[in-house]
């Protein structure tokens, strides 16, 4: 596999593509946001647990640098949760679906073969640009994530509730309790989605098995059929 960084009109961003990559394939695409504090080069790292020979993976780098702490510098979709305003919400949302569009004319995909996930604010990322565009994205993973207000969401949310979702979720997060990925897979059910929902005994981390897990349910969601509006 092969990585390489770009400078998008909207934000930076790593792309690694499959072993084999032939420019004249269209392959499914594969977006993933990193948490708050780690940059594009976090989750690309996945991309060869995953799968090597099947998808592009994407990578964008969050747009705002975050100080933290001994010279450390990370980035974040938004200020942490509970200090980001409606304005900071927009924002994020904002460049984060300019930057799919950035995306989607360079790499084009069947309709139905793109993937979005995040882990940890990049999940709460997730929810929030993908929900409402089931259209865009086959599926969508969250791995230690949130739900943000649900309430802010349910204006976005379709007619047909059909888009897979997974969530990955430790027992013991220390970050991102527990109790909001259960709120988060409860509103879902609630309001017609019907979630993959796993637990894992490990804490603000992605573990070997929610890889596996992962893994499995991405190629059962883009090899099934596309669903009908």
């Amino acid at each position: 596999m092969e990585a390489t960084r770009h400078e998008g009109e909207t934000l930076k961003y790593v792309v690694v593509h499959p072993d084999g990559y032939d420019p004249g394939v269209e392959y499914p695409l594969v977006i993933l946001l990193h948490g708050f504090g780690a940059n594009m080069a976090d989750l690309a790292s996945l991309a060869p647990a995953i799968e090597r020979e099947r998808y592009i993976y994407v990578c964008p780098n969050a747009p705002i640098p975050f100080d933290l702490g001994g010279g450390a510098i990370g980035y974040g979709w938004m200020p942490p949760r509970g200090t980001a305003t409606p304005d900071d919400v927009s924002k994020a949302e904002d460049g984060l679906e300019a930057f799919f569009g950035e995306v989607q004319e360079k790499y084009p995909t069947p309709p139905g073969k793109i993937i979005l996930g995040g882990f940890s604010q990049g999940g709460g990322m997730t929810y929030r640009c993908g929900l409402g565009n089931p259209e865009t994205f086959a599926g969508l993973a969250v791995l230690s994530g949130f739900l943000p207000n649900p309430e802010e969401l349910r204006p976005k949310l379709p007619s047909s509730r059909n888009q897979p979702i997974f969530i990955a979720h430790g027992t013991y997060d220390e970050l991102a309790p527990l109790e909001a990925a259960q709120r988060a897979r409860d509103f879902l059910e609630s309001a017609g989605y019907a979630p993959r929902y796993k637990e894992y005994s490990i804490r603000h981390e992605i573990s070997p098995d929610v890889v596996a897990d992962l893994t499995a349910w991405m190629r059962e969601t883009l090899e099934a059929p596309t669903p009908s509006p």
